[in-house]
């Protein structure tokens, strides 16, 4: 095993989509130290309950500064669907948060937006939606 690496405490989430149409699998790099790294993202569709990781339909890797921390849904884009939400904590005495927001369309999955270097009791969700609104509101004033 390299040195640095601590493959036992690999963090590795999943939860089902609030529509239930597809689980979400969130796991933090092979081989990599907690601290930073990078983590893939996951979906699967959930169309039988017995082979839940069997239909792969869309996926990404991104850095993380921190450990995965939450694997949440919530409508950072405002359009009436939940989107996935992937929270990290930096490690160190400061335990700043981080957050990534993506859409799952069909089997498309793409980054809505990031944030980072959130107070260690930052609410993530909120500060995507903050976000998202003011990049949308800056796009619209250069139309």
């Amino acid at each position: 095993m390299p040195l640095g690496a601590n493959e036992g405490a690999r963090v590795v989430k999943q939860a089902p989509l609030p529509d239930a149409r597809a689980t979400v699998v969130v796991a933090e790099g092979d081989l990599e130290p907690r601290s930073i790294g990078s983590y893939t993202i996951r979906v699967y569709a959930a169309t039988d309950p017995r082979f839940p990781y069997d239909r792969f339909l869309a996926g990404a890797v991104r850095p993380r500064n921190g450990g995965v921390e939450e694997l949440r849904f919530a409508d950072v884009d405002r359009d009436g669907i939940a989107d996935i939400i992937v929270v990290m904590r930096a490690a160190g005495t400061g335990g700043h948060r981080s957050a990534d927001a993506f859409r799952l369309r069909g089997d498309a999955l793409r980054l809505l937006g990031s944030v980072s270097g959130l107070a260690k009791d930052a609410d993530p969700v909120r500060a995507l939606s903050a976000r998202l609104q003011n990049d949308r509101s800056a796009h619209e004033l250069k139309r």
